[in-house]
Order: structure tokens, then sequence, then C-alpha cells
């Protein structure tokens, strides 16, 4: 694969795998975002597998992954019958999928949790008081993000963008509502 050759490439494809083990994901899955989402058409599997020098079974497993995650789709080829597979593109489309789906397999099942464990926390009374209050904030506090999420999630993108590019600076405009919330003030 001429891609390949490039020593830009392959620096991305190797480091975009070392990060996705920081990030809980598997290295070759990774990798297999990488090198389709450098492509300039969508790969068949065998490809990828030659491409990347993976197996057979570790490519199948990372584009079902891949696929789950809504990153990565199929793509048929005219006059090929096989599967190709073309990786999202736009980084806030694929960034939104990836924030959605891990919520979903992590967040979600965790505030559940949460949520069961401190009602029977704060029914038992020989439970220390301060475990009750931490387990308490904890599950406020998860939902909190969930829900954060949730409202942010169906901002369009350009407002996303510029909250974003705003970082710290929202600060000056919630501050001044903090203010004035003051009973004191």
């Amino acid at each position: 694969m001429k891609l390949l050759s490039q020593p830009e490439v392959e620096a991305f494809i190797l480091h975009w795998g070392e990060m996705g083990t920081h990030w809980g994901v598997n290295r070759s899955v990774s990798q297999i975002h990488a090198l389709l989402y450098l492509s300039d058409r969508p790969l068949p599997a065998d490809e990828i597998v030659d491409a990347l020098k993976l197996a057979r079974s570790n490519v199948s497993t990372g584009l079902k992954e891949l696929q789950g995650y809504g990153i990565v789709r199929r793509a048929h080829v005219t006059g090929d019958r096989r599967d190709h597979f073309v990786a999202e593109t736009d980084l806030w489309e694929m960034l939104m999928r990836i924030a959605a789906e891990r919520k979903r397999r992590e967040i979600d099942p965790t505030i559940g949790f949460l949520g069961e464990l401190a009602a029977r926390a704060g029914a038992n009374d020989d439970l220390p008081v301060h475990v009750r209050e931490r387990i308490a904030r904890m599950h406020e506090f998860i939902g909190t993000l969930g829900g954060w999420y949730e409202q942010v999630r169906v901002l369009p993108k350009p407002t996303l963008v510029s909250l974003m590019k705003l970082g710290g600076r929202v600060a000056r405009f919630v501050a001044p509502l903090r203010r004035k919330k003051r009973p004191d003030g």
C-alpha cells in the first residue's frame, strides 16, 4: 500500500495505536482506525491485514468494534464483492459518536449502580456517615456530568466549536451570573 510508504503516515498510525492504549482501546483497533482515517478510499479487510501486518481475526474484531462506535462503516465498491471500510473524517462527528458510545457503555451503568448503592447506603445505619455522603456525592457528580453531556451534545456544531475555542474565558460570562445569585450581594 503506497500510503504506508510515507513516514508521516506510519508515524501517525503508530502514535494513534499507542494513544489508543492510554484511552483504553486496543492498539490494533486504534491502528486500523488511523489507517482508515488517513485513507482516501474505502479499504477491504485484506488490505488492512497486509498494510498493518495484523492477523485477519484482529482486523475483523477491530472493524466490528469501530463500527460499534459508529466511526467506521461498511462501504460498497462497484465491481468488487468484498466489504470495504471507511472511517468518519468529520472530527466533531467522530468525537460526538465516541463520547456517546463511551457514555452508554461506561457512564450510564455507573450512574445506575451508584444510584442503587446510594439508596442502600442511605438506609444502612451501620455504615459510617462519611461513606454514605461520599457515595451520594459521587452519584450526584457522575449524574451531573451525564446531564451536562446530554445538554451539550444537542448543541449545533458551530456552537460547540465556539465554546471550545472560548476555553477558560467562558468563566468571565459565568462569574457575573454567580455574583447576582448570591443572597448577600
